[in-house]
């Protein structure tokens, strides 16, 4: 059984239904389990993240997906505390071989979530981790139903105003990045850590 998890900062709730979303794809697929791991605002203490179990639940996984909103950018604030409290796990190298991917979400079409998915690979790849991207072209599907409709390969994108709601095509583009990822996971063997020269 492959234990994916997906950790992730949700500010207004959109990036959190991407998440059950990208939860709801990686469960489709026979042999995996995937758990949702929000950062939360109580882990955030002085300005640095503060989550041990949450840090040890990632060193158990077979493969991370990380979720954050776009902000100004580049990822929220309370994603860099996370992602700055994983120093002794890059130094240990404890998740070097996993499968990681991401996801992230702005109110705007650009944003500048590209720097955003760009962030959160070089996040994986500084800790030895195997990206995968997102893989279904842009399609004009039912109106408001458009899968990849922001046309991001590098992690699943997603955008919109409206407090409520996600696009539904933003989510169902999610569940394909969620399925992917758990396929490849279960496909994956995980070599043994290469011996520096």
């Amino acid at each position: 059984m492959k234990q994916l998890s997906i950790v992730y900062f949700s500010g207004t709730g959109h990036t959190a239904k991407m998440a059950e979303a990208v939860q709801r794809g990686a469960q489709l697929v026979p042999n995996v389990v995937a758990e949702l791991r929000p950062i939360l605002g109580t882990d955030i203490k002085e300005g640095r993240f503060s989550n041990a179990a949450l840090l040890d639940q990632l060193t158990q996984s077979d493969g991370i997906i990380l979720g954050t909103p776009t902000y100004l950018g580049g990822p929220a604030a309370q994603f860099k505390a996370f992602v700055d409290a994983t120093g002794s796990h890059w130094y240990r190298r404890e998740w070097a071989g996993k499968i990681a991917a991401g996801f992230t979400h702005s109110g705007s079409p650009s944003g500048d979530k590209l720097s955003t998915l760009q962030y959160l690979s070089l996040f994986a790849a500084q800790h030895g981790m195997i990206w995968v991207g997102n893989e279904p072209l842009p399609s004009a599907g039912a109106e408001g139903d458009e899968v990849n409709r922001a046309g991001a390969f590098l992690g699943a994108m997603g955008y919109g105003r409206d407090p409520a709601e996600v696009d539904p095509g933003d989510l169902r583009t999610a569940e394909l990045l969620g399925q992917r990822v758990a396929s490849v996971a279960v496909a994956f063997v995980r070599q043994p850590e290469i011996a520096a020269a």
